[in-house]
């Protein structure tokens, strides 16, 4: 009885030592397939919504916030080298976004991406300082030559580092457009914002204000010819009028 059991069990137990055979070649092979999905997550962030940025205008001046999302930011960090290598100890008394704010490569990068044009004339821009930048984004100033009517708005941050990368242009003061999604194909945009309300004097209200005066002295001169000139003081009909 022994010898039959032991022949039916062999069969089973074969199988299972060739198994456990083949698990440590099968490891190597499964790690990659179960590190892919993360990796390809990270770099599939491009192709997710994109930036967004605030634009207004008052007089000379335009404002604008560029607002790209927290990875977005260590993408940016990492291209420009505002992080230390790991490998060579990395400091831990300052966080990921204090070391961004105080990158001067971080701030060249921006201010060498982002402008505003009048008349193929740049207005002279400036960056305010990037503290918590998470939450208020890249904050800039442009001083323009003129009044802002018309300007073209380049917002090239990211598409170096992939062309799928895009931003969302909203006009905070009413402009058109409104909104422009700004790409690497096409990462300069034009807008005219209503002179008024960005503190600007549109032409037609001089013009009107001068038709209206001209009108006015017309009308004057018109009426006194009508009438014919004021009787001079002592003159028969000046006295007539006195004593009537």
């Amino acid at each position: 009885m022994t010898l039959p059991l032991i022949t039916r069990l062999r069969a089973p137990l074969t199988a299972l030592a060739t198994a456990l055979a083949l698990v440590p070649a099968m490891v190597p092979a499964m790690v990659p397939a179960m590190v892919a999905p993360a990796h390809a997550a990270a770099v599939a962030h491009p192709f997710g919504p994109p930036s967004t940025a605030r634009i207004a205008a008052d007089g000379s001046r335009v404002t604008l916030t560029w607002l790209p999302a927290e990875d977005d930011w260590v993408a940016l960090g990492r291209s420009v080298g505002a992080f230390e290598d790991p490998a060579a100890g990395a400091d831990t008394t300052l966080t990921g976004e204090q070391k961004l704010a105080r990158s001067a490569a971080v701030r060249d990068y921006l201010l060498a991406r982002v402008g505003v044009t009048q008349d193929g004339r740049p207005c002279a821009g400036e960056l305010a300082p990037l503290e918590r930048l998470l939450a208020q984004g890249a904050r800039f100033g442009f001083e323009c030559p003129e009044p802002v009517v018309a300007v073209d708005v380049r917002i090239g941050a990211l598409t170096d580092l992939h062309e799928a990368y895009r931003t969302m242009l909203t006009a905070e003061t009413p402009a058109e457009p409104a909104q422009a999604l700004l790409t690497a194909a096409a990462d300069t945009r034009r807008l005219r914002f209503d002179p008024a309300a960005a503190g600007g004097v549109p032409l037609a209200v001089p013009v009107i204000a001068l038709v209206a005066a001209l009108g006015a002295l017309a009308a004057f001169l018109l009426r006194r010819r009508r009438r014919g000139p004021d009787p001079l003081p002592g003159s028969a009909r000046g006295h007539a009028d006195v004593r009537g």
